[in-house]
């Protein structure tokens, strides 16, 4: 199963997200809710660094099973409101694949 978890600052913000685990709703190739949960949150992160020009710092290891975002905090409200609209787009479409595939993804969400 693949574990996402979001953490939020005390301005309920999304500060970063951490995924961990495999799907295992098929074969390594043939894993459609992987395939789908690596494009999601690997598009949010090269989106954050293209649009709104930060370098958010990653950590990836464990056979591809491992992946930490996390946002810096001395960037401008501006920033922030881009990174923000980001990371909920990513959340949404994580969700969406939740919805569907439940029994292969879990969203914690530490508010």
């Amino acid at each position: 199963m693949i574990k996402v978890t979001i953490d939020y600052d005390p301005q309920k913000r999304i500060s970063s997200f951490t995924l961990s685990g495999h799907a295992d709703f098929a074969k390594k190739g043939s894993d459609i809710v992987c395939a789908g949960v690596s494009a999601v949150s690997f598009g949010a992160v090269n989106s954050i660094m293209s649009l709104a020009g930060i370098e958010p710092k990653i950590e990836q290891g464990g056979n591809g099973g491992y992946l930490r975002c996390v946002i810096p905090t001395d960037i401008s409200e501006d920033t922030q409101e881009k990174v923000q609209l980001l990371l909920n787009g990513m959340l949404i479409s994580l969700q969406t694949i939740e919805r569907e595939y439940g029994k292969y993804i879990k969203i914690n969400q530490n508010i």
